[in-house]
C-alpha cells in the first residue's frame, strides 16, 4: 500500500516541532479525514533557510509533512511556492489515490506559510 520513503518519513519524521520565531506560519487541515498540519517556515535573504512541522494525522499526513520539509530548504520563496501536491507525492514514492488529499495538505500548508510571511514582510515596509 505505501511505498518504502512513505514508511520511512512516516516512522522517522524529519523537521519535527515548531520554529519559536517562525517568519512564516501556515495552517491547513481536512475537516473529513481530521488532519491536522501546521508548517512553520524561517526565511533570510529570500531563501528558506529552515521548515519545521506538526501534524496530526494518519502515516501518510506526516510523511508528506516530512517529505515537504526537505524539499522546501534551501529553495527561494519564488521556487518553494512551485512545490506542487504532485511533486510531494512523486517524492515519496506515490500515495494511494485515497491518501492524495494528504500531500494537497502539505503543499498547502506551506503555501500558506509562504503567504504569512509575504504579508509580514509587506507589514514592516
Amino acid at each position: 500500500m505505501y511505498s518504502e520513503k512513505v514508511m520511512e518519513h512516516f516512522q522517522n519524521p524529519r523537521n519535527v516541532g515548531e520554529i519559536k520565531d517562525a517568519d512564516g506560519i501556515g495552517e491547513v487541515g481536512n475537516p473529513i479525514c481530521g488532519d491536522i498540519m501546521k508548517i512553520y517556515i524561517k526565511v533570510k535573504d529570500d531563501k528558506i533557510v529552515d521548515c519545521k512541522f506538526k501534524t496530526f494525522g494518519c502515516g501518510a499526513a506526516i510523511a508528506t509533512s516530512s517529505m515537504v520539509t526537505e524539499m522546501v530548504k534551501g529553495k527561494n520563496i519564488d521556487e518553494a511556492l512551485k512545490i506542487s501536491n504532485k511533486a510531494v507525492a512523486e517524492a515519496l514514492g506515490g500515495l494511494p489515490a485515497i491518501k492524495m488529499h494528504c500531500s494537497n495538505l502539505a503543499a498547502d500548508g506551506l503555501s500558506k506559510a509562504i503567504e504569512d510571511y509575504k504579508q509580514k514582510i509587506k507589514i514592516k515596509k
